[in-house]
């Protein structure tokens, strides 16, 4: 399905496929040659999704841009099962495996893997031909890749790279936590900017 919003819709090179329940929504651009399988969800809040050529992005995979960070993936990159791209630039040649998260701001170089359920956080610079281990964190610029039971040395890094303020424009507490009430009012403002969404096509 194909949603215009904002006033722009999805653009979709001739010889690319949707699959007919993927959901492309605003302004998203899928290059020569590209698929995009059952299920999946690309969305385009203010800034653009750009898909290159030949890039697979499989079953249930979120791609999703936001007012801030654009998104874009390269040429020749497979976007595994149930994976989660947030306003990050992903080069070419990238490998993302079934459940891999990729933050704003990220970058993923060529050539790199991230493997099942590998997380690139916030504002983290994975170079070229890096790789995440099996459910291994990447956090900083460059990158620290490290086990999810490293839990108080991926937070000191993380802390600085400010998740909050990067996502959704909140300061965090002086005791870390954040102001749960403003973040969901937010979220559900920018949600309820869908409302006007109008179908325009389908995969």
């Amino acid at each position: 399905m194909f949603l215009e919003h904002g006033n722009q819709r999805p653009r979709v090179a001739r010889d690319a496929w949707v699959a007919p329940t993927a959901v492309l929504c605003g302004d998203v651009r899928v290059g020569s040659g590209s698929c995009v399988a059952f299920g999946a969800v690309l969305v385009a809040e203010g800034m653009p999704v750009v898909i290159g050529q030949q890039t697979i992005v499989r079953e249930h995979a979120l791609l999703r841009a936001t007012a801030e960070h654009p998104l874009t993936v390269g040429d020749y990159v497979l976007v595994g099962p149930r994976a989660a791209l947030y306003g990050c630039r992903i080069e070419d040649e990238v490998f993302l495996a079934t459940g891999t998260t990729v933050f704003h701001g990220a970058q993923v170089g060529r050539g790199a893997e991230v493997r099942i359920n590998g997380v690139v956080h916030v504002r983290t610079r994975l170079p070229a031909g890096g790789l995440v281990p099996i459910g291994w964190v990447a956090v900083g610029d460059p990158a620290e890749i490290l086990p999810p039971s490293e839990h108080d040395r991926i937070w000191a890094i993380q802390r600085s790279l400010d998740f909050p303020r990067v996502v959704y424009g909140l300061d965090r507490k002086p005791d870390g936590s954040v102001d749960m009430r403003e973040l969901t009012a937010r979220v559900a403002m920018g949600l309820a900017g869908h409302r006007q969404d109008r179908v325009v096509g389908e995969g």
